[in-house]
C-alpha cells in the first residue's frame, strides 16, 4: 500500500512528462512518439525530447511532430549522451509522474495509464514492465528471439517476464518526480548501465523498484552483428563499473558471460596447443549455443543466424565485463 508521501496527489489521472533522449533515430522516433500521444490516457502530458547532435534526418522529423503538437517540446543535448539528455528533459518537466521512453521503442495505448495504476496501487517510486523486442528482418528476428529468452540474457525479468514484484531493475521506467530529484537525477558520468546506477540509488533510499508484466514495451533490436556486438560490449563494461561503485550488486546472471569467455578461450587455446581433451569445456558451450539455437529459432534462417547472435552477445558482454577499466567513473563521489 502507497504510504501518504508516495501518494499522487491531486488527481487519480495526474499530470505526467514522458521524456525520451534521442540521437540518430530517424527510422524510429516518429512511431515512438506516436505511440505516446495515442495514449489512452484521461490526464494531461507532455512528451520532451532531448535532442543529441543526430547526423541523419532525426531532428528534422522531431521538429515536424512538435510542429504539429502543441504536447511535445524539445530540449537540445549537446553531447547527446543518455543520460545528461534524460536530466535536460527532467529538468524541463514539472509534472509528478515522469516516464522514459526510448526512441527505438514503442508503447501500447494503454501504458500511462497503467503505470499511474501501479504507482498508486503499489507506492513504489519507479515501476516497469517488459523490454519486448521485436524485430522486422530475419537477423533483427533472431536478436529478438535471444533478447526474450533466459538462454540469450540470463532470468531477468524485464526480458523473459514473470510474477509482478519487487525487483532490482526495470526497463526504462515510469517514475514519482520526487523520487528522482531526491537522490539528484541520473548519473552523468554512466554512458551505459544508467537504470541499473539509478535503480540502486533509488532502493538505497528506501523506494521500491516494481515489475509489472502487463507493461509491454516494444523494442527494436540492433540491425548488424557490428551494431550488437557493439551494444553487448558496453552493457558489460558499464555494468562492471556499476559492480565497483555499488558493492553487492552483482550475481550469477552477470558473471556467467564472462566465465563463459574466459572458459571457451582457455579452452580452445589448452586444446589446440597441448592436449585435444581440454576442448571439452569448448566443446560444450557449442552444443549449449546449438541446443539453446533451436529452442529460441522460429525458422531455419533463424537458427542459422542465432549460431551467431548468441556467442556475439554472450561473449562481447563477457569481453566488456572483463576490461572494463576503472577510470571510466572515479572510484570516489
Amino acid at each position: 500500500m502507497a504510504t501518504p508521501m508516495q501518494e499522487l496527489i491531486g488527481s487519480p489521472h495526474p499530470s505526467i512528462s514522458v521524456i525520451l533522449p534521442v540521437l540518430n533515430e530517424q527510422s524510429h522516433i516518429k512511431n515512438a512518439v506516436l505511440s505516446i500521444l495515442a495514449q489512452d490516457y484521461k490526464g494531461p502530458i507532455e512528451v520532451i525530447l532531448a535532442m543529441g547532435p543526430s547526423k541523419d534526418k532525426t531532428l528534422e522529423i522531431a521538429e515536424s511532430i512538435a510542429a504539429s503538437d502543441s504536447r511535445v517540446v524539445l530540449v537540445d543535448n549537446p553531447t547527446g549522451r543518455t543520460a545528461s539528455g534524460l536530466n535536460l528533459a527532467l529538468a524541463l518537466s514539472t509534472n509528478p509522474v515522469v516516464v522514459r521512453v526510448d526512441a527505438h521503442a514503442e508503447i501500447p495505448s494503454n501504458y500511462l495509464s497503467l503505470v499511474v495504476e501501479v504507482l498508486n496501487e503499489t507506492g513504489a517510486v519507479n515501476v516497469g514492465g517488459v523490454m519486448a523486442a521485436v524485430g522486422t528482418t530475419a537477423f533483427e528476428k533472431s536478436v529478438a528471439g535471444a533478447m526474450r529468452s533466459a538462454l540469450g540474457v540470463g532470468a531477468s525479468r524485464f526480458h523473459t517476464g514473470g510474477k509482478a514484484g519487487a525487483v532490482d531493475t526495470v526497463y526504462l521506467g515510469a517514475f514519482r518526480r520526487e523520487a528522482l530529484l531526491a537522490i539528484g537525477g541520473f548519473d552523468e558520468r554512466f554512458t551505459r548501465a544508467q537504470d541499473w546506477e539509478l535503480n540502486f540509488r533509488l532502493r538505497e533510499n528506501g523506494g521500491i523498484v516494481y515489475f509489472d508484466p502487463r507493461l509491454h514495451v516494444t523494442y527494436r533490436p540492433r540491425s548488424s552483428v557490428r551494431a550488437l556486438a557493439k551494444q553487448y560490449f558496453e552493457y558489460g563494461r558499464w555494468r562492471r563499473v556499476v559492480s565497483r561503485r555499488h558493492k553487492g550488486t552483482i550475481n550469477y546472471r552477470y558473471l556467467a558471460p564472462p566465465v563463459a569467455l574466459l572458459g571457451f578461450s582457455i579452452s580452445l587455446l589448452l586444446g589446440l596447443l597441448i592436449v585435444p581433451i581440454f576442448l571439452i569445456p569448448a566443446g560444450i558451450y557449442l552444443l549449449f549455443v546449438l541446443g539453446a539455437s533451436a529452442t529460441i529459432a522460429s525458422s531455419l534462417r533463424e537458427f542459422i543466424l542465432l549460431l551467431c547472435v548468441l556467442p556475439t552477445m554472450h561473449f562481447a558482454w563477457g569481453a566488456g565485463f572483463i576490461s572494463s577499466p576503472k577510470t571510466l567513473v572515479p572510484s570516489s563521489d
